[in-house]
């Protein structure tokens, strides 16, 4: 239709061309299209003149204004697409001219289309040097954006960039990590999935395998790409095609079909009813352009009288498909001559259906868009009237100019563009559900506003059904999620989704789902069984309530009574032969540091302290030698007395009662000395051992100063030594009631326990440490009142009949 200003129009109405003969001969006839038309495509076009004709017919947009248009079929190919635009860069084709209105007849100000990226590509580089504005419906390659190379490309369609980000969003929201991968091997397809790769990367989604192909390809690649499909692991798969390419292959995945996939589509074709049909896909989401309503589109559509629809030989081949008859032509065998009766009204196809007006409104917005920078360049507002003169000569780069400056309103949709010629990205959450006929219908359950801040682009306002018709999503992984406890461990030569989870390795954990690495407790937690969380370490110590310190403690208490008892008997047969002959002095002295010696093992037993750790350590070495002292007197007394029966001896005046006493005390003194200095410098304190066990806390006393520990330590020994050598000498003396026998026996037990002591000290872990000292404490207490008590308390007690002086001389003279 010619008009004032002239807007071109592309729209791949066909898929295919028809393959030209050349004999170079003749003039070439001019490529025609071939196949079935495309019912959506025709939709667009005739959308085109739809807003064209309600603009001519408004009173506030270019009033007294005749917009025309002239609109071609590319065939969605690059060769006619790059012709058409070459057409309307040099003028109106003749076809269209009538030749009597020479003002701006032949002058195209602006070209709608076309719906393939490929194609607009292709245009947008032949037009572009004529500074011929195009604006796109349904062209969302990324590349499009580059204003270097398109710099007369605008779209009132989002860019694949802001879908793929999207997609890779949507793909992570629910928890799908490993996907597989389809495209076009168009513009479209591999700029689109190249842009989705990137950002599915950079929120960790791996790819089990990309696959291309195109509808001119041959079967066998598309057999191939099925395939892959039916035997990869990955149930989503992310198809970023154009709905012919998906239709053929969902066509050859239905011949044999693939274990149930999850479908995740591009705005290409998950919003085309063309392909509700395929039940493979149910379940499918993605992001379409949002619906719209265009008020009387619908009653233009149908408006198609037999007379229209003669006078063009595209709505003609339309009719003819769409009822399966011949228009005035003679009809095939299996056809019929259209007789007039057939019902466009109710004709099921996507010519008619406008209940999802999506690509549809950008068709709409496009050609409004262009209109309103007409109207910006011939139109002024005198006086708040609204006044244009139609004969004003408008070049096509004055309207690209203006162009770049619409921000407009229409019907409640907002048009304008950024300085890449994109508008803001706005789109639906399309999913594919079937409704309770069994039929497959497309349900809007969220929206993505990319203009809103990062992380709250998405709202999903109800739960999409998935691939098996339910409400749980479906599981797509390389890997199942490592739990807490374990770390994930990559497996060779797989993508980073694929790994093994180890255990943590012991003293460390992992708290969080799918951790990269497992972390030490501190040094006074340690991790439970199931390495997930850090537990204060137990504080080990002998204590009171466990079997050792109970049985230890029950001996410590025998010995000490044992002791008292020991002392009772000998008190009350103070007077005896017996007594009396075993100086009964230091006895009690030594039966009451034997006391003494068997209580201070109590002090081992219990939670360390300050003062029960310096208590113990000095209790026992002050203890033991005034019992070595008391022995050591004995053994002493033992000789002296043997010198003093020699004639002329009077040795024993030397050593009396009060140089025994003065022995005792003398060698007990330098212990206490050794404890004072051992306690001022460095005294031993209570300290959590984290080294013998990985699990658990030693609570015990360290000595402090080692060199004080073995100071008190050796001198007991010095003692002990000192006594058995003195003792051995004395063994053999004609005495009845010999100590010297049993004391040297006695002082035996004592080194030898104390002797074994050293290395099991040494060696012994934890509490067990505490444990040999209370034992070598115990056993040489017990070896000293058994070897030296024992046999005087059996001879009171129980052969009292040898405890007479009588019996003694008698032992002596023989």
């Amino acid at each position: 239709m010619d008009g004032d200003y002239v807007i071109g129009g592309v729209f791949s109405i066909h898929h295919y061309k028809q393959t030209a003969m050349y004999n170079y001969t003749t003039m070439p006839e001019p490529e025609k299209c071939t196949g079935r038309v495309d019912s959506r495509e025709l939709r667009f076009s005739r959308a085109m003149i739809f807003t064209i004709e309600e603009i001519n017919n408004s009173t506030e947009l270019l009033p007294g204004i005749k917009l025309g248009y002239q609109i071609h079929d590319s065939c969605t190919s690059v060769p006619v697409a790059v012709d058409v635009a070459f057409q309307l860069s040099n003028g109106l084709d003749p076809v269209f001219y009538t030749g009597d209105n020479c003002s701006q007849t032949g002058m195209v100000m602006a070209i709608v289309g076309e719906s393939a990226s490929t194609p607009s590509i292709s245009m947008s580089r032949v037009i572009g040097s004529f500074n011929i504005p195009q604006v796109s419906h349904f062209a969302t390659c990324a590349c499009l954006s580059d204003k270097q190379q398109y710099p007369t490309f605008f779209r009132t369609i989002p860019s694949d960039q802001f879908q793929a980000d999207a997609l890779a969003k949507l793909v992570k929201h629910f928890g799908w990590t490993w996907i597989g991968a389809v495209r076009s091997d168009s513009d479209y397809g591999n700029n689109g999935m190249a842009s989705f790769l990137q950002a599915a990367q950079k929120e960790g989604i791996c790819v089990e395998y990309s696959e291309s192909f195109y509808r001119t390809h041959p079967r066998s690649r598309i057999q191939r790409v099925a395939d892959v499909i039916r035997r990869s692991t990955a149930v989503v798969i992310v198809a970023f095609t154009a709905s012919t390419e998906l239709r053929l292959l969902l066509e050859e995945l239905t011949r044999e079909p693939s274990p149930p996939r999850q479908w995740i589509g591009s705005e290409s074709w998950v919003t085309n009813k063309d392909l509700l049909r395929f039940n493979i896909c149910a379940g499918a989401v993605g992001f379409g352009i949002q619906k719209s309503v265009i008020p009387g589109l619908r009653e233009f559509l149908l408006d198609l009288p037999p007379s229209k629809v003669a006078a063009s030989p595209v709505l003609t081949e339309f009719w003819e498909k769409a009822f399966n008859c011949r228009l005035g032509k003679i009809a095939a065998i299996d056809e019929s001559v259209c007789d007039g009766t057939e019902d466009i009204q109710t004709l099921q196809d996507p010519y008619t259906d406008t209940s999802q007006l999506r690509i549809t409104n950008m068709v709409y917005k496009a050609v409004y868009a262009i209109a309103h920078a007409i109207h910006n360049a011939v139109c002024q507002d005198i006086n708040s009237t609204v006044q244009c003169n139609k004969f004003t000569k408008v070049e096509s780069k004055q309207v690209l100019t203006l162009l770049k400056k619409v921000n407009f309103s229409q019907n409640g949709y907002d048009v304008s563009f950024d300085a890449n010629g994109d508008p803001v990205a706005t789109y639906e959450l399309v999913n594919w559900q079937k409704s309770e006929s069994g039929s497959i219908e497309m349900v809007t359950v969220g929206l993505y506003d990319s203009s809103l801040p990062d992380g709250r682009e998405f709202l999903i306002n109800k739960n999409p059904t998935w691939m098996d018709g339910g409400p749980h999503v479906p599981v797509s992984v390389c890997s199942d999620s490592c739990p807490p406890g374990t770390r994930k461990v990559l497996q060779k030569g797989k993508p980073i989704c694929c790994y093994d989870c180890i255990p943590c390795p012991e003293g460390e954990i992992s708290n969080t789902t799918d951790s990269a690495d497992c972390f030490p407790c501190p040094k006074e937690f340690w991790p439970n069984t199931k390495r997930d969380t850090c537990l204060p370490k137990p504080v080990e110590f002998l204590s009171f309530d466990e079997v050792l310190g109970i049985v230890l403690a029950a001996f410590s208490v025998a010995g000490a009574c044992l002791a008292i008892t020991t002392a009772a008997v000998f008190f009350c047969h103070r007077t005896s032969p017996i007594v009396r002959a075993n100086n009964s002095e230091l006895s009690f002295l030594l039966l009451f540091s034997l006391t003494l010696c068997f209580l201070c093992s109590l002090t081992f037993i219990g939670t360390p302290s300050d003062w029960s750790c310096m208590l113990r350590h000095t209790a026992f070495g002050i203890t033991f030698v005034l019992c070595i002292s008391c022995v050591l007197g004995k053994t002493i007394v033992v000789l002296m007395a043997f010198r003093a029966t020699l004639p002329g001896s009077n040795v024993m005046k030397w050593f009396g009662p009060p140089q025994q006493r003065m022995t005792v005390v003398s060698f007990t003194f330098i212990q206490v000395l050794i404890c004072i200095i051992w306690l001022g410098l460095s005294p031993p304190f209570p300290m959590e051992n984290l080294t013998i066990y990985k699990e658990r806390i030693i609570l015990e006393c360290a000595l402090g100063s080692a060199v004080g520990f073995w100071v008190v330590l050796g001198y007991i020994g010095l003692l002990a030594v000192f006594c058995f050598v003195l003792a051995v000498l004395a063994r053999k003396l004609p005495d009845n009631f010999n100590e010297a026998k049993m004391i040297t026996f006695s002082m035996l037990i004592f080194c030898a326990v104390w002797i074994t002591f050293i290395p099991a000290y040494v060696s012994s872990p934890g509490k067990f440490t505490v444990a040999v000292e209370i034992f070598a404490i115990l056993a040489s207490s017990f070896g000293l009142i058994l070897c030296i008590f024992a046999p005087k308390c059996y001879i009171i007690l129980l052969k009292p009949e040898k405890n007479t002086k009588k019996h003694l001389m008698n032992k002596n003279q023989s």
